[in-house]
């Protein structure tokens, strides 16, 4: 079933109609997002581009890796914008020897003492939970990691044939460390197509680290219990159905399949170095996380609509993990976010293909 565009009007004058019901929680979310970044800064320094790729994916439904070398604040990122949410938050700390139902839980035989009868009783894991940290989910042989990829496609958990639904919102975060490479396991392709971004944390600028050296531990302690909790459980869902009502024109979502198909080498309007520096490009689900995304910052900008400009900012979290660079590409130095950059420069809009009322909206925009 399509989806149900936001309305700009309604009959409705206290505001309680779906059309200004809808306008109004997007310019509440808009707020709440200046808000949480607020929030967020008295903990967290710097880190503006990356806290904004996280709520883009929280508020589109997808779920992200985080990589960055150690000490760069990742968990407490992550607890810290829980917390502000009002969501329930877990901690998974990937290690060699995790099973899999260290994360997902396990059923044990309970005793009922007046009856003496046994049956089994599931004793949920960490996995449920609204929002969980999978740190250096890399660390871990593929079974365990595997453990996460029913939770994070289906919402829910099989142990002993039975079903448990995930209370929504999910939400996975995905650390890994880039520097040390041994005694790893790399995410399978087919496991990490299943995260929305790919998102790089880098080291602070020198003003940020000079605020960082000034700011004691236990001030960044007393500000993180002080920081209010800006939704709940309830509103995350609502804007969530929000963000997926959000309108993109064709002509949009036409240049995010643009983008995509242009990563795969085999077809004709593969550039000559995609050809060149790709072995595989991104499949059908990076076009569909690319407008999802888009969506979602639009709303958080305060816009109804969604731009050409939305789909190019959340090209790179999007393509960054389904571009497999060949040999050539990792001689000569290009990496995946440098073969981004090549694809977003020579892919424009097809603004020729606008239709009529493609064009319409487009003079309401401006």
């Amino acid at each position: 079933m399509a989806d149900t565009p936001l309305a700009s009007t309604s009959s409705d004058s206290s505001g309680e109609g779906g059309g200004n019901g809808d306008l109004a929680a997007v310019q509440r979310l808009r707020d709440a997002h200046q808000r949480i970044l607020g929030e967020l800064g008295k903990v967290i320094v710097g880190q503006e581009r990356v806290l904004e790729e996280l709520m883009i994916a929280l508020f589109a439904g997808g779920h992200c890796i985080l990589e960055g070398v150690p000490g760069l604040a990742k968990t407490l990122m992550i607890s810290t914008l829980a917390k502000s949410l009002s969501l329930t938050f877990s901690r998974i700390q990937f290690t060699p020897d995790l099973m899999p139902s260290d994360i997902t839980g396990t059923e044990v035989i309970q005793e009922d003492k007046a009856t003496g009868s046994r049956t089994f009783r599931f004793l949920p894991g960490p996995v449920f939970a609204n929002v969980i940290l999978a740190d250096e989910i890399n660390r871990t042989p593929p079974k365990t990691q595997a453990a996460l990829l029913e939770a994070m496609q289906e919402r829910q958990v099989t142990v002993g044939g039975k079903r448990n639904p995930l209370a929504p919102p999910f939400f996975v975060l995905a650390t890994q460390n880039p520097i040390e490479q041994e005694g790893t396991y790399p995410l399978p392709e087919a496991q990490q197509d299943r995260f929305m971004f790919k998102v790089f944390v880098g080291y602070p600028t020198y003003e940020e680290e000079m605020r960082i050296a000034e700011v004691t531990s236990a001030d960044i302690a007393a500000a993180r219990e002080t920081i209010p909790a800006v939704f709940g459980a309830g509103e995350v869902l609502a804007l969530q159905e929000i963000v997926r009502r959000v309108p993109a024109a064709r002509h949009v979502v036409g240049h995010a399949v643009d983008l995509v198909r242009r990563t795969r080498p085999s077809e004709e309007q593969a550039s000559p170095l995609i050809k060149r520096m790709v072995n595989w490009g991104a499949g059908p689900r990076a076009v569909q996380f690319i407008v999802q995304a888009a969506k979602a910052r639009a709303i958080l900008r305060g816009r109804h609509h969604v731009s050409t400009d939305d789909v190019r900012a959340v090209t790179h979290p999007v393509l960054r993990h389904r571009i497999v660079p060949n040999f050539s590409a990792e001689a000569e130095g290009y990496t995946t976010d440098r073969i981004i950059d090549e694809l977003l420069a020579t892919t424009a809009p097809n603004e020729t293909a606008l239709t009529q009322d493609d064009r319409l909206q487009k003079v309401l925009e401006t």
